[in-house]
């Protein structure tokens, strides 16, 4: 396996955790809060699909769709604090945006070369992610941190564990 490979089952790996981990999840099971002033399940399901998109949009060749007006508001600082949550999208809708960002991704990774990955990121996610190869990878932890927070409102709605 090479580097662009294990980067690759990363990708794909954590897309298919988040998509079970909501698999039995309703639109209003998405607005809940483990606990008061946490950050429901559909506002950081919109951060991460704007940090995939905005985050990784310096990747050579890389495509990514545009979001929907009033996107980036609604899943930043001041959406998140929102109580009760208003305005916010549908599951669909976070999965339809959420594969698009990440088939963008996984075709940006596609045609990048091996010097490609060891290419400078750009900006201040230089100081986290060094490279471009890192910074693929920062999403796909990214991605796992806020699927993993997911288990915590399924405990809380007395949905069965999964993993």
């Amino acid at each position: 396996m090479n580097a662009k490979e294990a980067i690759k089952t990363a990708l794909v790996s954590t897309k298919e955790i988040l998509g079970w981990y909501l698999s039995d999840l309703s639109d209003a099971d998405l607005l809940v809060r483990p606990v008061p002033a946490a950050n429901h399940i559909a506002w950081q399901l919109g951060h991460v699909i704007s940090s995939e998109s905005h985050l990784l949009g310096q990747l050579p060749g890389a495509q990514y769709p545009k979001l929907p007006n009033g996107w980036d508001d609604q899943h930043g600082k001041s959406g998140a604090t929102m109580d009760p949550p208003k305005g916010f999208a549908s599951k669909e809708e976070y999965l339809t945006q959420f594969n698009k960002a990440r088939e963008a991704t996984l075709a940006a990774l596609a045609k990048m070369s091996d010097a490609d990955l060891d290419k400078p990121t750009q900006g201040n996610m230089a100081q986290f992610a060094p490279t471009l190869g890192a910074l693929i990878m920062l999403q796909s932890n990214h991605t796992l941190m806020h699927a993993g927070q997911f288990t915590v409102v399924r405990r809380k709605l007395g949905k069965p564990v999964l993993f």
